[in-house]
């Protein structure tokens, strides 16, 4: 019976179960932070735009739209004002004239790690008041989730 309960606790379902119950209560008070502490000019959806093609140089609105899990022409309105203040450029694309490369700016960048860093202090503080044995447990855990759920891991399975 004891045995039992642990293979349950240790099973793949109740640590997908667990991924579901945290995951959104962490997101949200990120972003909650995030809101409270952005410029007044950057929306949340304009942060993770960022954050994405910065990490994706030369990105084509197709894949920040799909990033987003927003339409192509919301996604292009919402590229439009980065770019009409500075954040990103869009080049043509050399291979393919009907795409484009978004590169973040160097005002972009700084934007983005403003807010990243405000993110991070929060957090940092947020997590020193608890043991560094459970600080590390976080950490572990981090390194096992980030490649299975990085977008190479999803390529190579066939998930987007």
């Amino acid at each position: 019976m004891l045995e039992d309960a642990i293979n349950m606790t240790l099973s793949p379902e109740e640590a997908a179960r667990q991924l579901l119950e945290v995951i959104p209560v962490v997101m949200r008070e990120i972003r909650s932070e995030m809101r409270s502490r952005r410029s007044p000019d950057l929306t949340i959806p304009q942060f993770r735009a960022l954050s994405f093609v910065n990490r994706n140089v030369g990105s084509s609105l197709l894949e920040v739209a799909n990033h987003l899990g927003l339409t192509s022409p919301s996604t292009s309105r919402l590229v439009d004002g980065l770019i009409y203040r500075n954040m990103m450029t869009r080049e043509d694309h050399p291979d393919d004239r009907r795409r484009v490369k978004l590169i973040v700016t160097n005002i972009g960048k700084q934007i983005l790690e403003a807010s990243r860093q405000d993110a991070l202090t929060y957090l940092s503080a947020k997590l020193s008041s608890i043991n560094t044995d459970d600080r590390e447990a976080i950490i572990k855990a981090m390194n096992v989730l980030q490649p299975i759920f990085s977008d190479n891991a999803k390529t190579r399975t066939g998930l987007k």
